[in-house]
């Protein structure tokens, strides 16, 4: 038992040395040019790198990474069999708490292009980011939306980074993704942007499918109480008011006081909050507790990640047509 523990042991500190050193040895590797600053998340617009044609050999496809599942799922819809694409975080893995592994370094530094959601959700890959490319390679998807801000109340200005309950933010997803992939690949820039005009289409019609669904839920009813302020534009394009979270402010990672959780239990029950919505990433043991306390509904909805294939939120548009179903079902 004692050696399996040491072995287990030894072998975590040996994987973290590799990333350290794959870091390293990227940093060495680029000369004397100096490092990049990697798009920072509390801008309200990122800068789209001035990315170049690849040299690609007969039947060579770009080498594409994406940060998140749903990222991956829209980068996908958009390169379809022209690109190879890999996905960085694990299905099921909370973006918040995420750390990279010596893999992720060795795929990103092999990437022709790198796409993140920006806005300060991939704060986690700053600095491996930095070392092995910068700006360079590195498109935040989420370039030129308009990002909501944190108010006063929660004492900071961040930026809300889950842009992607939008589904309008997706389409300005799939516009960056094509300009991006066609820069690099101008050979199939006419496929990239069929499909992505394909692609937003489908987003146009999932947003009138919303609007339809939404209008069951009586006005006074819309109220979303969640793990943590996830649903800002979400519920700013569909009339719903964010009342309270489990986690203080943007991230799952804050832990609420014994304060923060009487004065949420207080505000459930003055706004008659009917349930309690949590991410299938986020430990779920609080919101449980919270619920059992006051006698609200817990519901599981998809919110960082897509399920498995199998699941109901293979892919970004069935997270959020499961997603309003669960939201609707339970406050109507």
């Amino acid at each position: 038992m004692k050696q399996n523990l040491a072995q287990v042991i030894c072998n975590a500190a040996l994987a973290w040395l590799y990333l350290i050193l794959a870091v390293l040895y990227l940093a060495l590797a680029g000369g004397c040019q100096p490092a990049a600053t990697p798009p920072q998340g509390s801008e309200p617009a990122n800068e789209r790198p001035a990315l170049q044609p690849v040299a690609l050999a007969p039947g060579e496809k770009l080498q594409v990474v994406a940060t998140t599942s749903i990222v991956a799922d829209v980068v996908r819809n958009v390169g379809g069999d022209l690109i190879e694409l890999t996905m960085l975080m694990p299905l099921g893995t909370d973006p918040h708490a995420f750390e990279p592994t010596p893999q992720d370094a060795a795929a990103v530094a092999d990437a022709h292009v790198v796409f993140i959601n920006g806005a300060g959700l991939e704060l986690f890959l700053e600095p491996l980011l930095q070392s092995i490319g910068g700006r360079e390679k590195i498109v935040a998807v989420s370039q030129g939306i308009e990002l909501r801000r944190l108010g006063d109340e929660h004492g900071h200005g961040d930026v809300d980074p889950h842009v992607w309950f939008d589904p309008l933010n997706v389409m300005v997803w799939t516009g960056n993704i094509e300009q991006a992939l066609s820069a690099l690949d101008p050979h199939h820039a006419s496929a990239y942007a069929a499909n992505s005009a394909a692609y937003q289409a489908r987003l146009r019609e999932l947003d009138a499918w919303i609007q339809e669904q939404v209008a069951q839920v009586p006005a006074t009813q819309r109220r979303l109480l969640t793990d943590h302020t996830v649903f800002g534009y979400f519920a700013a394009r569909y009339g719903f008011e964010q009342v309270g979270t489990l986690f203080p402010g943007l991230s799952t990672l804050a832990q609420p006081s014994a304060r923060e959780l009487a004065a949420l239990a207080e505000a459930i029950r003055a706004y008659e909050v009917k349930a309690l919505f949590v991410g299938t990433t986020v430990n779920p043991s609080l919101a449980r507790q919270v619920a059992e306390d006051t006698g609200r509904r817990l519901v599981f909805l998809y919110t960082g990640s897509l399920s498995g294939p199998d699941g109901p939120a293979a892919d970004y548009l069935s997270l959020m047509r499961y997603d309003v179903a669960a939201i609707v079902e339970a406050l109507k």
